[in-house]
């Protein structure tokens, strides 16, 4: 288990970390999402140990983090770092070998990885011969080729066509079936929705809410409604005690029960204003819920 506890991060007098803690579990998938410069970048460089944190502390399987415990993990920056002038399959069995695997068993993998993300292209290409959406395959390849136990990913899907985003999507699933940790960022909240087991939501360098995405939906204390009416004013249910409306579409409105409130009074309501057309639970989606943390509204208050 990946235990990242009470960072503290600062680049001159900015404050970019806030005793931001967070855990990765074993064949768990964790989605950190955050606004750019929330500081989801800097807590992956920490953990990977290219920065070193004013204050916190980083264990793996309740020990402390070394070099050693390091060779284990792969990573895949933003900010795309392979050799674009290297042969692709020569620099991934360098890469390798830089984690401790042998020649063959380097050349191997590589090989593996090759045609399991479905790169384009020959082995023997220089890397700068691939399309931009390949040459990503090819450093996710890196990430994966020593077959790490913990994966650190960040933004890896961006600018994936939906055929990338798919084969990489697999490739994740497979390697946390397989018992491997995979923290990974994204701003594409329902592919994250869609794909972890747990979700961390960042903001101002602060971990506002963390755990599964119902868990994240059940620390709320109110309760949504999205609401069809046939001839009813937009206004219908402005007036309504222990409700607030938060939006209108059409013939839909979309409200919020508080304590205390009941749906059937709610639905009563709605009938008396005109032909209900549909009344069900709305089920506030992670983006909903990361736009509450970044609009300054803490999830479950």
């Amino acid at each position: 288990m990946l235990e990242l506890s009470g960072l503290d991060k600062r680049f001159g007098g900015k404050v970019v970390l806030d005793d931001l803690s967070l855990s990765v579990q074993p064949g768990q998938m964790f989605g950190f999402v955050g606004t750019n410069g929330a500081g989801k970048t800097t807590t992956m460089r920490i953990a990977l140990g290219v920065l070193t944190p004013d204050a916190g502390e980083i264990r793996w399987r309740g020990a402390a983090v070394d070099r050693e415990v390091r060779r284990r993990w792969g990573y895949m920056p933003e900010e795309r770092g392979l050799y674009p002038k290297m042969r692709i399959r020569d620099q991934l069995v360098y890469l390798a070998e830089l984690h401790g695997m042998t020649r063959s068993a380097a050349r191997a993998s590589a090989g593996h990885w090759l045609e399991r993300l479905h790169v384009a292209g020959a082995p023997e290409d220089r890397l700068e011969s691939l399309s931009l959406g390949n040459q990503q395959r090819v450093q996710l390849a890196a990430a994966l080729v020593h077959e790490p136990e913990l994966l650190v990913l960040d933004e890896p899907f961006s600018g994936l066509d939906p055929v990338g985003v798919d084969v990489m999507a697999g490739v994740l699933r497979e390697r946390t079936a397989a018992g491997a940790s995979v923290l990974f960022s994204s701003h594409q909240l329902e592919l994250v929705e869609s794909l972890c087991d747990a979700v961390g939501i960042i903001n101002g360098g602060r971990m506002h809410a963390s755990g599964t995405v119902a868990e994240l939906r059940g620390d709320r204390r109110a309760v949504r409604y999205r609401v069809r009416v046939a001839g009813a004013p937009a206004d219908w249910a402005n007036e309504l005690p222990g409700l607030a409306v938060l939006a209108v579409e059409g013939e839909e409105t979309l409200v919020e029960l508080h304590s205390g409130t009941g749906e059937q009074a709610l639905l009563d309501a709605a009938r008396a204003a005109g032909r209900v057309l549909a009344f069900a639970p709305a089920t506030p989606s992670l983006a909903e819920l990361f736009r509450e943390v970044v609009n300054g509204t803490e999830v479950g208050a």
